[in-house]
């Protein structure tokens, strides 16, 4: 049986002119709660769900480094080339991958890189748009909004690089106002100011405001390892950002920045190990969705006695599995 139970809720009230001039009053309501023996079980089974995001959380943050520090390694130290040119087997590799690696290392602007790599710049081998906001003050370009529009702010949420949704929609109409239209699913996102620095792969087709740089890879550098070319340049990036109010780097600034860019072979090497992880990290976060939502659904109604815990403890304890 649920009991009524009257509780004391405290309040603060603004109650002067003076800015810290506030009081303190409390009143009472009545609320209805279970007995405390169904109170601790439905603890027990939201922890479940709780445990079950976090777990996923710590895996995304896992094969998120898995990809970064594989990346670091091909190409930014060049292990594989170095164990080649000291004679080494590289680590951890097949013999077909080794194979795909030169042995030996070139000058350039930038240094020593792999021979047959190249220097380049990232405006040349990945299309560089950005965004626009439809006027607010026209309904028809929000109102019933089903097209995905992102802002820096939906970056600053994430707790993985996959974007799969956005706070506000447009329509069909607000999209055709942004010259970029909508963006193709494997662009890479980034914050171009306030702050210059939020990072995401969208994984749902998506049309931008002006606070990005997208880079749409339809060239031979991946999506995969364009994200995290980005992360890693991630500082000259923010070097090369200048302005009085706030930081902000622009699409003629960002374009000439040096990328290296490898033999054909490798990025798809790299590809088809970065797609795997990616693509988990990204059924991670589904999961992570729907998991938060059930919770949300579920504490209300149990609380109340809306829906008791025995209905649905099994189906709960399945799913956190």
């Amino acid at each position: 049986m649920y009991e009524s139970r009257r509780i004391e809720v405290f309040h603060v009230q603004h109650t002067g002119v003076a800015r810290f001039q506030y009081t303190l009053f409390a009143t009472t309501t009545s609320i209805n709660l279970p007995p405390n023996d169904e109170q601790r079980e439905v603890v027990r089974l939201l922890s479940c769900l709780d445990k079950r995001i976090e777990l996923n959380q710590r895996m995304n943050k896992t094969l998120e480094g898995i990809a970064q520090t594989l990346f670091k390694s091909w190409f930014v130290n060049f292990d594989p080339v170095k164990a080649k040119a000291e004679g080494r087997k590289p680590e951890g590799m097949d013999e077909a991958t080794v194979a795909l690696f030169p042995s030996t290392f070139i000058e350039s602007i930038l240094g020593p890189i792999p021979k047959g790599w190249a220097i380049s710049e990232i405006g040349k081998e990945v299309e560089v748009v950005g965004g626009s906001t439809p006027s607010t003050q026209e309904a028809a370009y929000w109102e019933n909004g089903d097209f995905y529009w992102a802002t820096p702010k939906d970056l600053s949420k994430l707790k993985s690089p996959i974007l799969l949704d956005t706070e506000r929609k447009i329509t069909e109409l607000g999209v055709r106002q942004i010259a970029s239209g909508q963006l193709p699913i494997d662009t890479i996102l980034l914050s171009s100011r306030a702050p210059v620095g939020y990072i995401a792969l969208a994984k749902v087709p998506t049309s931008i405001n002006q606070g990005f740089i997208a880079m749409k890879c339809t060239k031979e550098l991946s999506s995969y390892f364009v994200l995290n070319w980005t992360y890693h340049t991630l500082e000259e990036i923010k070097a090369r950002a200048t302005g009085t109010t706030f930081a902000e780097i622009s699409k003629s600034v960002f374009r000439p920045i040096k990328v290296i860019v490898p033999s054909k072979s490798i990025i798809q090497e790299f590809n088809s190990i970065a797609k795997p992880i990616y693509d988990r990290i990204a059924e991670n976060d589904l999961n992570i969705s729907s998991l938060m939502n059930l919770r949300n659904l579920l504490l209300p109604r149990l609380i109340s006695g809306k829906l008791r815990v025995d209905k649905v403890s099994e189906t709960v304890e399945a799913l956190a599995l």
